[in-house]
């Protein structure tokens, strides 16, 4: 092999041939593996890779063109009692590869020590020695580099994200064509299009599409994980969501779409583990290439783990740091992503704070990241850091989600109040949290792919997860969920009328929150996992519809009943109060000041009685309901009424000064299709259903 240019890691296409370059600091000597099919079987050809700059292995190979297929052996030591584990016996993946060509099967010849069956069991500390090749991956080489792309840019004040999985979005889509439904291609058809403007969508959040796989374990049990989270390679598309050969191409193409119809796309990116799991998971890539400096371990070279996935990657080390940075640019520069959620994002840094961060420093230093949507999770199984993160970056406040679920659920369920102060807050955009940084700082949710959807938090009190074959000891224990007496789906009308209010309601607090509001897949038609809250695994083959895929349960429905319509014109209607009157007033923390001009305050707070709440009201743990005014311009403000009691509660309207008339434009206790708006006098006494939010658009000329 001829010297490569050793400044660009992967596999990069030039005019005769590909530049090869990997990252190893203790590797003993490293050889380029190129797979060619000759006579029905794959012929390997091994290449020395005998130029280096520092840790950068390199070579230039004439002639290897894009479709190559190609993998790595690394020869070192194996030395386990110091976190060394070389083995020249396994093919490796590229880390900086953008394709992969086959699947990892499951066998003992895919890990680096001695296993005795599928799953990893056997001697740690011994190195095996049969070849893994055809029981991995390859590699791929692509060409396909920066291309010019039309963003929509929407401002975070007027950003409104949907997070949802690529399979489980389209799968149900009866518009699609059957083998476009579940993949990147049915992202930018005219109709999943077409339902994501319908609801207010501004930002389409994918749930994991970097390319992963099923852990050894979860596929023991007959499952696969369906969500994603954990990756294989950090740059290259998930295969299995594409409809054809070329998956860069297709998913290109679908964030087209999505962006000339003012969607951008944020996808969730796994940086804190991999799919090499713990010191027993397969050797698939860089535990081969250079397992001490690419894993947490500590001095005795055990793995730290963090992220309760086996490993936790070695994110603050500056060959990380650049990894990661150069995996972002390309989603953003090739791809055309508008964003990222960070999974477990404080298990990217051993810093005491991510203001101390190396990797968030590079990202905000970075002269193409820095200009791109960032949200964290602000914690993982060591730490919680939720207001901890600098500007740009938002996060996911999940302070937010469970004072919501406990005002309008958990209260109700365990009997006693905890009053209106953190419901409060949070609608007034967590301004306890996140303090100089805006409200836009908080990702609003009510729930997530992780957890109970919306119309399950009103059907269960307790977790079902048996389908996941982990005896329902998976998902969390705490849901601040309400079943409102009875455990599962009811045919009794009085319950499911009580459950409707409630979804209605919790998402009207959603939408209308100052902060960033995001829906969970399927929440806007009321989907159901169960009783699941953790539905991560699906079986290994399954049919659309069954109870071990949470019948169905996993995927967006697309055939509506009239509850399920009367939940997504909620939505709609919603959405549309929010894009209207909310938009523009969302990007910095209400003052609760008097305004000079207009003498009115830009939120205020309103008891029962229609006037500003004392503090004996703020200090009553057993308030149930609260009213809330927000200035949107000098001519209008919204008024929402809040009755989280089981009576029906008379609220009183606030006086003239507030505003001259009062139109009710949205009742959760009220079918939407139906509803006839309100019109009401200052002062009026107005009654509000159990369960029930009343918005109101109060106008004034004066």
């Amino acid at each position: 092999m001829l010297p490569a240019d050793p400044r660009t890691l992967g596999s990069t296409v030039s005019s005769g041939g590909t530049n090869f370059a990997i990252w190893s600091n203790a590797a003993d000597a490293i050889e380029l593996c190129l797979f060619n099919e000759v006579n029905g079987k794959m012929v390997e050809t091994r290449f020395a890779m005998a130029h280096r700059n520092g840790p950068i292995w390199h070579g230039y190979l004439a002639g290897v063109r894009a479709g190559q297929r190609y993998g790595y052996r690394v020869y070192g030591p194996w030395l386990p009692e110091h976190g060394v584990r070389f083995n020249a016996a396994k093919l490796l993946l590229d880390p900086y590869a953008h394709v992969i060509d086959g699947e990892v099967t499951y066998s003992p010849e895919i890990y680096g020590h001695v296993a005795t069956d599928a799953y990893g069991a056997g001697d740690l500390n011994e190195r095996d020695a049969r070849d893994s090749a055809g029981k991995v991956p390859y590699s791929v080489v692509t060409d396909h580099g920066p291309r010019e792309i039309a963003r929509p840019l929407v401002p975070w004040a007027k950003t409104v994200i949907y997070e949802a999985h690529v399979k489980g979005l389209t799968a149900f889509n009866n518009e699609i064509p059957e083998n476009q439904r579940g993949t990147y291609k049915a992202l930018g058809h005219p109709s999943t299009i077409a339902h994501l403007q319908s609801i207010g969508v501004t930002a389409l959040e994918l749930l994991p599409i970097a390319q992963s796989m099923t852990e050894p374990t979860i596929y023991s049990r007959g499952r696969i994980n369906h969500w994603g989270y954990n990756s294989l390679l950090f740059t290259a598309p998930h295969r299995a969501y594409a409809s054809t050969d070329d998956p860069i191409t297709e998913l290109q193409w679908a964030v087209d779409q999505l962006h000339a119809a003012g969607i951008e796309v944020i996808m969730d990116v796994v940086y804190n583990h991999t799919a090499e799991g713990g010191v027993g998971g397969p050797t698939l890539s860089y535990r081969g290439i250079d397992n001490h400096a690419y894993y947490r371990q500590d001095s005795s070279g055990n793995y730290v783990d963090v992220t309760g996935c086996g490993n936790t990657f070695a994110a603050s080390k500056p060959h990380s740091v650049r990894q990661i940075v150069d995996s972002l640019r390309w989603w953003i520069e090739v791809i055309g992503i508008d964003g990222f959620r960070f999974d477990l994002t404080t298990a990217l840094y051993t810093s005491d704070s991510a203001f101390n961060s190396s990797l968030m420093a590079a990202i905000g230093a970075d002269s193409v990241l820095r200009n791109f949507k960032m949200i964290a999770e602000p914690w993982d199984i060591s730490r919680y850091s939720l207001g901890d993160f600098p500007h740009p970056w938002r996060e996911w406040n999940d302070a937010y989600r469970d004072s919501v679920r406990q005002f309008w659920l958990g209260d109700l369920e365990r009997g006693f109040g905890e009053g209106v102060s953190d419901i409060a807050a949070s609608i007034s955009g967590s301004s306890n949290v996140f303090h100089y940084r805006g409200p836009t700082s908080s990702i609003n949710f009510v729930a997530a792919h992780d957890g109970f959807t919306i119309h399950d938090m009103v059907t269960y009190n307790h977790k079902h997860n048996e389908a996941n074959l982990e005896n329902n000891k998976d998902g969390n224990d705490s849901n601040r969920s309400w079943n409102v007496g009875h455990e599962g789906e009811s045919s009794d009308a009085g319950i499911n009328e009580i459950r409707n209010r409630i979804k209605k309601s919790l998402l009207a607090t959603l939408m209308l929150s100052s902060g960033v509001p995001m829906l969970n897949m399927g929440d806007e038609v009321s989907r159901t996992q169960n009783g699941s809250n953790n539905g991560y695994s699906l079986p290994i083959t399954h049919s659309l519809e069954n109870t071990e895929s949470f019948n169905g349960g996993w995927a967006l429905p697309w055939q509506l009943d009239d509850e399920q319509a009367d939940i997504l014109a909620a939505v709609k209607s919603l959405a549309q109060i929010r894009a209207t009157y909310l938009a523009d007033v969302a990007s910095e923390f209400f003052t609760g000041a008097v305004d000079e001009g207009t003498k009115r305050k830009d939120i205020a707070w309103f008891s029962l009685g229609g006037n500003e709440m004392s503090d004996d009201h703020w200090r009553d743990e057993e308030k149930r309901s609260i009213t809330v005014f927000v200035e949107a311009d000098p001519t209008k403000g919204l008024l929402l009424m809040l009755n989280s009691s089981r009576e029906v509660t008379t609220f009183t309207l606030p006086d003239e000064s507030w505003g001259e008339t009062f139109r009710c434009i949205f009742d959760a206790s009220q079918k939407v299709a139906t509803y006839e708006p309100v019109i009401a006098a200052p002062s009026s006494k107005v009654e509000v259903a159990e369960h029930s939010v009343l918005v109101w658009l109060v106008s004034r000329t004066r």
